[in-house]
């Protein structure tokens, strides 16, 4: 093993430090490949479960305002969803800053949201006290409305089918 090898584990910021000079000087025969191979994969990864992460809030915030919204505002005058909306807002403008930053997730989007979808309706079944079957089996929001600043979706049952056109 050698020193570099064994300083990934030690000290990350140097291990990364020392990688970049090597890099930069052309050194690649001293390079601690193993691990920087590891950390690339990770990276994409990472950027995945992001994504995924965000998508998931969205979806369940948009399944709230859809099914809880109006029986929410209608038992409590004061209830104005704008929490709701606060956390809808920040997660498209994540998402979008993520996509602008990461090019390359812009194809995995139809995917995330297909994998975040059953998770949302389990977290939107938690939060709101509704049974899961009150839910669509599949998403019911287009990739352009979930990703569209303006779109909320109508406080009413929506039909059980997903379209996740762009």
């Amino acid at each position: 093993m050698t020193e570099l090898n064994s300083l990934y584990d030690k000290n990350y910021t140097e291990w990364a430090h020392k990688n970049a000079v090597l890099l930069k000087a052309r050194r690649f025969a001293e390079l601690d490949i193993a691990h920087l191979l590891e950390e690339l994969e990770d990276m994409g990864k990472s950027d995945h479960r992001e994504l995924a992460s965000r998508l998931r809030i969205l979806l369940a915030h948009l399944l709230k305002w859809q099914f809880q919204y109006q029986q929410l505002s209608d038992k409590w005058r004061e209830f104005d969803g704008r929490s709701w909306k606060s956390t809808i807002i920040e997660q498209r403008i994540s998402i979008h800053i993520l996509l602008r930053k990461k090019p390359g997730l812009k194809s995995f989007v139809i995917d995330a949201i297909n994998d975040a979808y059953p998770e949302a309706v389990e977290l939107a079944t938690h939060e709101t006290g509704l049974p899961i079957e009150e839910f669509p089996n599949t998403c019911p929001y287009t990739q352009g409305q979930i990703l569209d600043k303006e779109f909320y979706p109508s406080p009413q049952r929506a039909n059980k089918s997903c379209s996740t056109d762009k």
